[in-house]
This record gives C-alpha cells, sequence and structure tokens, in this order.
C-alpha cells in the first residue's frame, strides 16, 4: 500500500505541477502595430488558430487605436490585461494574466524597445520592416514561453551580434564557394 500512495502522491504533485504551469502569469502575446493599423511583429506564446488570431488582432488594435494618447495604457479584455505603450509611430502592446503586474510588463516593453535601439540604431517601422527576422530574434532572446528570461541589455546585443557573425561569415563562404552545376549530378 506504501507504494501505491506514493503513486498517489506523485499523480498528485504532478496535477498540481501542471495546474501551476496553466495559472502561471505571463505574457500572452505581444504585438507591434502601425498608427495604420498594420502588423508589424505578432509573436504568439499561446496557441490559437489563425481565424482566432485574426479576431483578436481586430479587436485589440481597434480598441488601442481608439483610445486617447493620455488614457492609462492598461485595459481590460476578455479574462486578461491588455498593456501597451506608443513609441513614435509604433504600438508594442502586449496581453498578460490579470494578476500579473502591469507596470513590470510596461517595463518589459521599455527594455525592449531601448534593445532595439541599441541594436538598429534609433529604431523606426522601417527598421523592423525590413528586419523584421532580427527583430524576432531579440524578442526571442527576452522573453521565452511569454516569460521574461534575460533582463541584460548587453547579453542580448551581444548574442544578436555572435548570431549577425554567424550568418555574415556563412554569406560569405557561400559567395566563395563554386555553385553545383548541372554537371555535377550526371
Amino acid at each position: 500500500t506504501s507504494s501505491s500512495s506514493s503513486v498517489c502522491n506523485d499523480s498528485n504533485e504532478k496535477a498540481a505541477l501542471i495546474d501551476r504551469l496553466i495559472d502561471s502569469n505571463m505574457i500572452r502575446f505581444m504585438l507591434l502595430i502601425s498608427r495604420q493599423g498594420k502588423t508589424r511583429l505578432a509573436k504568439w506564446y499561446v496557441p490559437f488558430t489563425q481565424k482566432e488570431k485574426n479576431r483578436i488582432l481586430r479587436e485589440i488594435v481597434a480598441m488601442v487605436l481608439a483610445r486617447p494618447r493620455k488614457l492609462c495604457n492598461f485595459l481590460e479584455w476578455r479574462d486578461f490585461k491588455i498593456v501597451y505603450k506608443r513609441y513614435a509611430s509604433l504600438y508594442f502592446i502586449t496581453c498578460t494574466d490579470n494578476a500579473d503586474n502591469e507596470l513590470i510588463t510596461l517595463e518589459i516593453i521599455h527594455h525592449f524597445v531601448e534593445i532595439l535601439d541599441k541594436y538598429f540604431g534609433n529604431v523606426c517601422e522601417l527598421d523592423l520592416i525590413f528586419n523584421f527576422h532580427q527583430a524576432y530574434y531579440i524578442l526571442d532572446e527576452i522573453l521565452i514561453s511569454g516569460e521574461l528570461q534575460e533582463t541584460s541589455k548587453k547579453s542580448v546585443l551581444r548574442v544578436c551580434g555572435a548570431q549577425d557573425s554567424i550568418v555574415e561569415d556563412e554569406e560569405f563562404s557561400g559567395k566563395n564557394k563554386r555553385q553545383p552545376s548541372i554537371r555535377d549530378y550526371f
């Protein structure tokens, strides 16, 4: 009976852990939207169908763009909170759990913007349009599964610089190699 009770305890502990993971505070998604309502970046940390994503985007963009600039940057939406901040012509929008601290979420947004600024040298909307893959890479260095993972700007920039070097090396070595011809296969 002691082995059956330990199995029961193990399964209860696993169930409790799963409940904690499901209920953990996290960012559900992050959006970068232009003043015209165009999506410049959309990172989803919770699975949604494409139809749901489109509906969510329409709802949130309509809510945020309709608000005057002087109003609070926090909105209640469904069972979540929308925390957003406008920088120049872009809105940085996050969806968080109701229990999350809005000010910490604003700091995460600001942290992301500061790193983008340092990486691109005074980031603008065009940087994000033409270098969206780098913006996603930076965001992935800061947030993993909707949780803040890296608070050091220097660390994020160092990793991004190393990634850029690897890409440049691969591009350079690819240009110096002879391209295979059809004759190589016969």
